[in-house]
Protein backbone atom coordinates (compact mmCIF):
# COMPACT_ATOMS: atom_id res chain seq x y z
CA UNK A 1 0.00 0.00 0.00
CA UNK A 2 1.68 3.60 -1.08
CA UNK A 3 0.35 6.11 1.13
CA UNK A 4 0.26 9.90 -0.19
CA UNK A 5 2.14 12.54 2.05
CA UNK A 6 -1.41 13.91 3.63
CA UNK A 7 -2.68 10.31 4.05
CA UNK A 8 0.98 9.12 5.78
CA UNK A 9 0.79 12.16 7.87
CA UNK A 10 -3.10 11.69 8.92
CA UNK A 11 -2.19 8.09 9.67
CA UNK A 12 1.01 9.62 11.73
CA UNK A 13 -1.16 11.82 13.66
CA UNK A 14 -3.83 8.68 14.31
CA UNK A 15 -1.31 6.81 16.06
CA UNK A 16 0.48 9.76 18.08
CA UNK A 17 -3.17 11.02 19.26
CA UNK A 18 -3.53 6.98 20.35
CA UNK A 19 -0.66 7.09 22.45
CA UNK A 20 -0.72 10.74 24.18
CA UNK A 21 -4.13 9.12 24.83
CA UNK A 22 -3.31 6.28 26.44
CA UNK A 23 -1.87 5.38 29.81
CA UNK A 24 1.70 4.54 28.34
CA UNK A 25 4.66 6.85 29.22
CA UNK A 26 5.25 9.47 26.19
CA UNK A 27 8.53 7.95 24.76
CA UNK A 28 10.49 10.41 22.77
CA UNK A 29 11.59 9.94 19.09
CA UNK A 30 15.28 8.90 20.49
CA UNK A 31 13.76 6.37 22.81
CA UNK A 32 11.22 5.07 20.50
CA UNK A 33 13.75 4.32 18.12
CA UNK A 34 15.98 2.40 20.73
CA UNK A 35 13.29 0.41 21.49
CA UNK A 36 12.63 -0.54 18.19
CA UNK A 37 15.96 -1.39 17.53
CA UNK A 38 16.30 -3.40 20.56
CA UNK A 39 13.21 -5.20 19.99
CA UNK A 40 13.10 -5.68 16.17
CA UNK A 41 16.83 -6.70 15.53
CA UNK A 42 18.55 -9.34 17.17
CA UNK A 43 20.77 -9.18 20.26
CA UNK A 44 23.36 -8.40 21.68
CA UNK A 45 22.48 -5.04 21.85
CA UNK A 46 25.68 -2.74 23.48
CA UNK A 47 25.51 0.90 24.09
CA UNK A 48 28.54 1.53 21.57
CA UNK A 49 26.27 -0.39 19.08
CA UNK A 50 23.37 1.30 19.14
CA UNK A 51 25.01 4.74 19.32
CA UNK A 52 26.63 3.85 16.28
CA UNK A 53 23.53 2.68 14.20
CA UNK A 54 21.38 5.60 15.48
CA UNK A 55 24.07 8.08 14.68
CA UNK A 56 24.13 9.53 18.02
CA UNK A 57 26.50 9.84 20.94
CA UNK A 58 27.00 7.04 23.46
CA UNK A 59 25.97 9.63 26.32
CA UNK A 60 22.77 10.34 23.80
CA UNK A 61 21.99 6.93 24.25
CA UNK A 62 22.80 6.28 28.28
CA UNK A 63 20.62 9.40 28.50
CA UNK A 64 17.79 7.93 27.06
CA UNK A 65 18.62 4.21 28.44
CA UNK A 66 18.32 5.49 31.66
CA UNK A 67 14.79 6.68 31.57
CA UNK A 68 13.87 3.46 30.03
CA UNK A 69 15.55 1.59 32.45
CA UNK A 70 13.69 3.43 35.09
CA UNK A 71 10.44 2.64 33.40
CA UNK A 72 11.52 -1.02 33.27
CA UNK A 73 11.42 -1.21 29.18
CA UNK A 74 14.36 -2.50 28.65
CA UNK A 75 17.65 -3.67 31.33
CA UNK A 76 21.47 -3.10 31.28
CA UNK A 77 24.20 -4.97 32.24
CA UNK A 78 28.00 -5.19 32.00
CA UNK A 79 29.58 -7.69 29.82
CA UNK A 80 30.58 -10.81 31.35
CA UNK A 81 33.06 -11.46 28.30
CA UNK A 82 34.14 -7.61 27.85
CA UNK A 83 33.65 -5.06 31.47
CA UNK A 84 33.82 -2.18 28.56
CA UNK A 85 30.83 -3.25 26.69
CA UNK A 86 26.92 -2.75 28.26
CA UNK A 87 24.74 -5.01 27.31
CA UNK A 88 21.49 -3.98 26.54
CA UNK A 89 18.55 -6.52 26.45
CA UNK A 90 14.62 -6.50 26.47
CA UNK A 91 11.70 -6.80 29.47
CA UNK A 92 8.56 -8.01 29.55
CA UNK A 93 7.37 -4.21 30.36
CA UNK A 94 8.57 -3.13 27.21
CA UNK A 95 7.15 -6.01 24.93
CA UNK A 96 4.31 -5.16 25.84
CA UNK A 97 4.14 -1.81 25.59
CA UNK A 98 5.40 -1.97 21.29
CA UNK A 99 2.51 -4.75 21.20
CA UNK A 100 0.16 -2.31 22.66
CA UNK A 101 1.75 0.41 20.09
CA UNK A 102 1.43 -2.39 17.20
CA UNK A 103 -1.81 -2.95 17.86
CA UNK A 104 -2.68 1.13 17.43
CA UNK A 105 -0.66 0.98 14.26
CA UNK A 106 -2.98 -1.82 12.86
CA UNK A 107 -6.14 -0.42 14.08
CA UNK A 108 -5.37 3.02 11.74
CA UNK A 109 -3.87 1.26 9.16
CA UNK A 110 -7.18 -0.74 8.41
CA UNK A 111 -9.38 2.38 8.54
CA UNK A 112 -7.37 3.43 5.46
Amino acid sequence: MELKPFEALSLWHGIVLDSVKSETPDLTPRQMAIMLTVYLSPPPHTVRGLAKQLGVTKPAITRALDTLSQMGFLKRRRDDEDKRNVLVSRTVKGAVLLSEFADMITSHTADL
